[in-house]
């Protein structure tokens, strides 16, 4: 009996004894990822630009993140497709308009409908962004220019006319999150302080375009040297060094956070989750969330904000031909 006892003690010391160092180091193993997703590590960085026009991406300053998962791409066509076949969800830009949220228009041009990026026929003054965007009936996620447009071709473009709400629904559904602005950031920058661009200080290294932005004389004439006229393919041009593509242009990219031009000068240090309320100078009774990564038409002459550090905002019920999202997951 004796002997036996002591067999059994030793073939628990050998269990434990191969277990607890599996257990030990549990805690910091990689999970297996996500589907189409990749894995940003906690670390540190430096937020923010001193880039002459982003004033408010100012003051710079460290921020901390814990390590979170992030869609490699935007969300395209096509997964959006599938979440609108398994939910019968309907965006915003497809519903029709609440008329108490709009007084002033007469009831028959409250038709659901979106904002259309429209070049003009000829320069026209760039202060005055009604010269190219137009309110067209019918433009919607599926339509994206309007009545006559059509997906076939782009079920891998990333999906557009998409407001804050309809990015809340899809990411619910699909069991994740927006990301905060700082993660935004702190992934678009793939490990590269403080350079103009997420892929490194040159625009076009060895001449190569490295994302989906305007080119030719705004907005009246796109030459798409890079390709692409609207939207491109989500893996169309190189990604940076997370393995995430179109952190600079293509459409921008909701994130969770409101909009507050002086945020910076109060943020947290770690994982900071932006400010408690929202407050645009341009429009102070609006409504707005964060937007980055600009888009096909971003350009020196009037938004270079396709940068790592440059800040967009956007209207939360309003999507336009050129937002789009993607969403990240915290680890478990």
């Amino acid at each position: 009996m004796r002997q036996r006892q002591a067999i059994v003690r030793v073939c628990l010391c050998c269990l434990l004894g191969f277990l607890l160092p599996l257990y030990a180091h549990s805690g910091t193993r990689k999970p297996k990822p996500p589907m189409g997703m990749v894995w940003i590590p906690a670390g540190r960085f430096v937020m923010g630009s001193t880039h002459p026009d982003f004033t408010d991406a100012r003051p710079l300053h460290t921020v901390q993140l814990d390590g979170f998962w992030m869609d490699v791409t935007l969300v395209t066509n096509a997964q959006f497709a599938r979440f609108v076949k398994a939910t019968g969800y309907i965006t915003v830009a497809e519903r029709t308009p609440n008329p108490k949220a709009f007084p002033s228009v007469p009831p028959d041009k409250l038709v659901p409908g979106s904002l259309v990026f429209v070049p003009p026929p000829k320069p026209v003054p760039l202060d005055d962004i009604s010269q190219w965007w137009r309110f067209v009936p019918g433009a919607n996620w599926k339509h994206p220019e309007g009545a006559g447009s059509e997906l076939k071709g782009r079920e891998n473009h990333p999906v557009v006319h998409i407001c804050f709400e309809d990015a809340l629904a899809y990411a619910k559904w699909a069991g994740k999150r927006l990301p905060t602005e700082a993660e935004w950031e702190y992934a678009a920058r793939g490990g590269l302080h403080q350079k103009p661009y997420v892929w490194g200080s040159e625009f076009r290294p060895k001449g190569r375009f490295m994302a989906n932005t305007w080119q030719g004389s705004f907005p009246d004439t796109n030459t798409a040297a890079d390709g692409y006229v609207r939207t491109s393919p989500v893996r169309a041009f190189p990604s940076n060094r997370f393995g995430l593509y179109d952190m600079a242009g293509n459409v921008w990219e909701w994130c969770a956070d409101w909009y507050h031009p002086n945020y910076y000068a109060i943020s947290q240090e770690r994982n900071p989750k932006g400010s408690p309320t929202s407050y645009d100078p341009d429009e102070p009774n609006v409504l707005k969330r964060v937007l980055r990564g600009g888009s096909f038409l971003c350009t020196d002459q009037t938004c270079s904000r396709y940068m790592p550090g440059g800040r967009g905002k956007g209207a939360i019920d309003t999507g336009t031909s050129h937002i789009g999202f993607r969403c990240v997951v915290s680890r478990k």
